[in-house]
Formats: structure tokens, sequence, C-alpha cells
């Protein structure tokens, strides 16, 4: 184990996620969370959030992570980052001032050579108005919800943002990163700031035009899963591209990030038409599934029952924001739903007709069409011949292709899913 003590402040699925990678590389690791309730759950073992493999590795290393409500444990840090989840409103603006005031929490009790790395994601300009900003740092994070302890464990590079990119790296951010085995790239705070923005604007370009064409796909006839191979075996688009038509963007982080460019372009006189087009595609492609639905086991039938598979923004987590099942949900008011997710209870959504079912099968009995909303892995095991015996209709509205479309046909299912071509009504 290495005698450099690390601490994290802000122990949400960021900081939480952060703390137990820093614990596998053998530092001792000082978690905190001016909630006290919160870390005494922690203490228990008792996680805030949904995350595959992070309860597993902070069991692992349960001994080299103090968790405390009390900041002045920080003091005892060779360096201390501040890393909570920041909130976004329905505007995707994020809300930093208790991003604010934790920073100033902590700065309190380090001391004055200690350095203090933002971990959070924050606007360009954000670090250099912070105060003594010589030994204030930020760090672009690029978790991915679902995948966050590997991309934590193994990262790709890390991306630090410096008062002076030219001077070296203060010794105890140094050993840190270099533990890690993987490219430090040091660049100015508004270079490294906006450099995460940049990452999922790429990404965001990605599922526009995976979307776009995938919708052209169901109607002229092409399989857009029949194209991605060979958008992937193209060195300038790649391998891990992302290429998968969705149901628009969602979870916060990328809404955010766009906002922010378009702000920024307002401010400073630069176009981002492009970026508000995105904006567009998306709101547009997230109500395929009620359109297909409408137009399948919908129309003309007031009493028609729904099952909805799946109520995350995506598998893995149990965050809903900005979640197009529950954009869905809120446009079938007036039917009624019975719905399944393996973490998210309903017990919290607004819906006269909603009904929450105890399993995925549990959900179509009697339903007139079935919509999976989120690819969980426990969907995927789904037979389609026992949800052919549990529904009432045929319909079957699959965006992410959870179910084989083979299997859903013999089993006498009418399958339908993005980008790929749309039987007729009724077959």
């Amino acid at each position: 184990m290495s005698g450099l003590r690390v601490g994290f402040a802000g122990l949400t699925h960021l900081g939480l996620v952060s703390a137990a990678a820093a614990a596998d590389r053998g530092f001792d690791v000082v978690g905190f969370d001016a909630d006290a309730a919160q870390v005494e759950r922690l203490q228990r073992q008792e996680l805030p959030v949904t995350e595959p493999g992070l309860p597993e590795l902070l069991a692992k290393h349960r001994a080299a992570i103090t968790f405390t409500a009390r900041a002045e444990e920080l003091a005892t840090c060779a360096l201390a980052y501040v890393a909570p989840d920041v909130a976004t409103d329905d505007l995707g603006q994020s809300d930093l001032v208790p991003l604010r005031a934790l920073i100033a929490t902590v700065a309190a009790v380090l001391p004055a050579d200690t350095p203090l790395v933002v971990l959070s994601q924050i606007p360009p300009g954000f670090t250099r108005a912070l105060e003594a900003p010589a030994r204030r740092f930020c760090q672009v994070e690029t978790l991915v919800i679902g995948d966050a302890v590997r991309r934590a464990l193994s990262p790709e590079r890390f991306i630090v943002g410096c008062a002076d990119p030219a001077a070296a790296l203060p010794a105890a951010l140094g050993e840190y990163l270099t533990s890690f085995g993987c490219p430090i790239l040091r660049m100015g705070y508004e270079s490294a700031e906006l450099a995460k923005i940049a990452i999922n604007v790429c990404l965001v370009a990605s599922i526009s035009a995976a979307n776009t064409l995938a919708e052209l796909c169901e109607r002229i006839g092409a399989d857009w899963a029949e194209i991605v191979p060979a958008l992937r075996l193209d060195r300038r688009i790649g391998a891990h591209a992302y290429l998968g038509p969705g149901l628009g963007i969602a979870g916060g982080n990328l809404e955010r990030d766009l906002a922010t460019v378009s702000r920024l372009a307002d401010t400073h006189g630069t176009d981002a038409g492009v970026v508000r087009a995105w904006l567009a595609n998306s709101r547009h492609r997230r109500d395929w599934a009620l359109a297909q639905l409408h137009e399948r086991v919908l129309e003309g039938r007031p009493d028609a029952v729904v099952a909805l598979l799946g109520l995350s923004y995506k598998a893995d987590t149990a965050s809903t924001k900005n979640s197009p099942a529950l954009a869905l949900l809120a446009a079938l008011t007036p039917f009624a739903v019975r719905a399944y997710d393996p973490v998210v209870a309903t017990r919290a959504i607004g819906h006269e007709h909603l009904v929450q079912a105890a399993s995925a099968l549990e959900a179509c009995a009697g339903a007139d069409g079935l919509v999976i909303m989120t690819p969980w892995t426990e969907f995927r095991t789904l037979a389609p011949a026992a949800i052919a015996q549990r529904l009432r209709g045929r319909v079957v509205i699959d965006p992410y292709g959870v179910l084989a479309t083979d299997a859903c046909r013999a089993a006498g299912l009418e399958h339908v899913r993005l980008g790929s071509p749309l039987p007729a009504p009724g077959r």
C-alpha cells in the first residue's frame, strides 16, 4: 500500500467510484460527506447509487477507506478531490452552488500546500475563479454509468487543468495519477474544462448521426444493424464509436454540455446551429416508441393496457433523469400501464393508471402491447414464447433489440425495433 492518503469530498456516484478506484491502487482513502446520515449508511455498506461492481469493490477495500462527516479529517490527506455529482435543471444548466460550498469547506481545512482537485463537471472559467488558483486543479472525469468501475480502474487518459500547464504537477498529484499507468495530459483550466464538453459533443454527433440514419432505414427497408459493422471497420469512425440508435439523449450530462455550448456560443457570437439541431433530433426520436404504440396498439382503443419494461434512462442505473420511459409514461396517462424495472420503483411516478409488477413477465400479463424502454440484461433472458403466452396482444416494441426478431416472429409476435424495416401493423 502507498503511504499517500487521498481524500474525496462528496460521496455520490462520482466520489464513491473514484474513492474505490484509489483504494484499489493501494492508497489510503478518506471519504468525506457533510451528510452524516449518508456517511452512516456508507459505513453500513448501504450505497446511495446503483453501479455494477461498486459494492464488491468497496467491500474489498473497506479497510482502506475511512468514511467521515468531519471535514477536518481531510487535513491528513496529501491530496484532496472534490467530487460530488452536479445536478442539472430541465434546461441542462448546472446548480454549482453546492459545489462551491463544498470546495470552500474542503479548502478551509487543507494545509496551504495541499493540492485541491475539482473532479466534478464544471463549465469553462470555473477553476480559474477559485481562490489560490496555483494550488487548484481540475480533472476531467469520463466515467460512464453502468461501466464506471471499469473505466475508473483502467482510465484511457487523465486530463488535468492547471494554472501553468508547463509546470510539473505537485508530487502527490503526480504520484497518484501515475499509479494508473495511463497518459496524463496537462493543459490550461479552460482547455480541460472544455475538453469534457468536447468529448460529449462528439458523442452526441455520433448518436445523432446513428438516429437519423436508423430512422431512414426503418422507412426504406434497410437494416442499420447490417450497416454498423462497415462503419466500425472504417478507421476514421472506429470500432468503439457510438453507433447504436436510441431514443434521444438522456441522463443529464450530455444535455448539460450541449446547453453549455449553446450558451457560450450566444455569449461569444459563435455558431451553435448544429448543436440545436442535435437537440431537436433528440426530441424527435424520444417519441418513437409512443408513435409506434399509437399506430399499432392504442388507436381507437381507450381500454388498451400497455406493459412497460424499464424506467431508468439506461441499464445498470437507478437514475431516471430525462428518461425516455418517463416521457412515454407521461404521454400514456389515459391508459392502463403495467410497469417493471429491476431497480426503479413506480411509487414516486405520477400516473393514475400505473401498476408496478413484480417481474417482467407479470407486467406482460393481459397487456395489449409490450414496450421495452431500457435494455437491462435481465430482459435479454426473456423467452419470446413466454411473453406471447402472457400478452393479450401481439405487439412488442423493442427499440434496442433486446429480443431476437426471429424468435419473436416464431412466437407469433410483431417485433418492432429501431433501425430495422418497420413491419406493417398487424403482422
